[in-house]
């Protein structure tokens, strides 16, 4: 069987992706049934959660250094700006990072791909977004890996993030991609998101000026919370 590009989908363009995308086997079991039941927005879904810095640690930020050697693969800086749907900058935002390694595997017991693991890398950071709602990580560049959503199914090369936000209006989880990867017109879950200006704020951009000579690759993607220019959701 080979494996075609994937066509778009024939609806109106939405910047989130559906709960219900055939496409992408796993939501078959996990969407709604039954219609939506609007819930009215109380105190509790309007404030909140806040988080304090004491728990998150220098290493935290830097995945690289997370053990007593250094991991394989492109070292590579991810920097960038978490806004508010109002474009305003947003301060002490937790922001957190899981991915899998060089080779394209998770440091997870249920990944089976045959990649292997690297002791020196977990996949996993965090760190609070500055006065100027700006985050900074030091990883690994991920690799892609296969998946067994349909036949020869690999995923692109990404990184996870989560988002509190203000409020639990604004709970974002997402991906980021990177530039030009071939495995993007084949990717259902990259898909998903049906309008072709939403997929583009999920791919993150090459920077020379964030460029370590000798040492790392840098990137930069910028994420907002909400509104029409949102950054889509990974449902």
């Amino acid at each position: 069987m080979t494996l075609q590009a994937q066509p778009a989908h024939a609806v109106e363009a939405e910047p989130d992706p559906p709960y219900d995308w055939p496409d992408y086997v796993g939501t078959r079991l996990r969407h709604p049934k039954q219609p939506l039941v609007i819930v009215p927005h109380t105190l509790t879904e309007l404030t909140g959660p806040a988080y304090g810095n004491g728990v998150v640690g220098e290493l935290d930020a830097d995945l690289s250094r997370q053990h007593e050697g250094e991991p394989q693969g492109q070292r590579m800086i991810l920097e960038g700006r978490v806004l508010g749907s109002d474009g305003k900058p947003l301060r002490g935002q937790l922001v957190e990072i899981w991915q899998a390694n060089a080779g394209g595997r998770y440091a997870h017991e249920v990944d089976r791909h045959p990649a292997p693991l690297d002791p020196n890398f977990s996949g996993a950071g965090r760190c609070l977004t500055d006065d100027e709602g700006r985050y900074r990580f030091v990883t690994i560049r991920p690799g892609s890996y296969p998946w067994e959503n349909h036949p020869n199914a690999w995923r692109p090369a990404h990184i996870h993030f989560s988002l509190f936000g203000r409020a639990f209006t604004e709970r974002l989880i997402t991906q980021m991609y990177f530039p030009d990867d071939p495995l993007f017109p084949f990717d259902p879950i990259y898909n998903s998101v049906r309008d072709e200006q939403a997929r583009r704020r999920l791919i993150a951009s090459f920077e020379l000026d964030l460029t370590v000579p000798n040492w790392a690759h840098g990137y930069r993607w910028d994420i907002v919370l909400g509104g029409r220019y949102g950054t889509p959701l990974e449902h």
